[in-house]
């Protein structure tokens, strides 16, 4: 076989191998399709793919979200109830899948992921 195939854009591992029209990593078991590029490549101008929300609507910064279920917070004896209005959210580069700064009223600064946050 004289063709290589690129790397695994999730873990860069060289050990990936084709099924079908997709490329799957053994490594980390991501699956990518051979034309995409990698995240900088395909959005000019520093521009990231669009977030959005539980419900699928896209986030902006300076949106105003509700959170759609409660949730427990580390380090406080009662958590954040469904309905709890998140206001100015900032929107940042993934950790962990969290990719919304806020501050809560009560609470303070945090991070949240945009599947447990609602549009208003």
């Amino acid at each position: 076989m004289s063709e290589t195939l690129p790397a695994c854009p999730e873990c860069a591992s060289p050990h990936g191998y084709a099924m079908g029209e997709l490329l799957v990593c053994p490594e980390c078991g991501h699956e990518w399709s051979p034309t995409e590029q990698t995240g900088e490549a395909e959005e000019p101008d520093g521009a990231r793919s669009a977030v959005k929300d539980a419900v699928g609507n896209i986030l902006a910064d300076g949106d105003t979200v509700s959170i759609t279920r409660t949730m427990k917070v580390k380090g406080s004896p009662q958590g954040l109830k469904a309905g709890t209005k998140v206001r100015n959210i900032r929107l940042v580069p993934p950790v962990d899948g969290h990719d919304i700064d806020a501050r809560i009223d009560g609470f303070g600064p945090m991070k949240l992921k945009s599947s447990v946050v609602k549009k208003i």
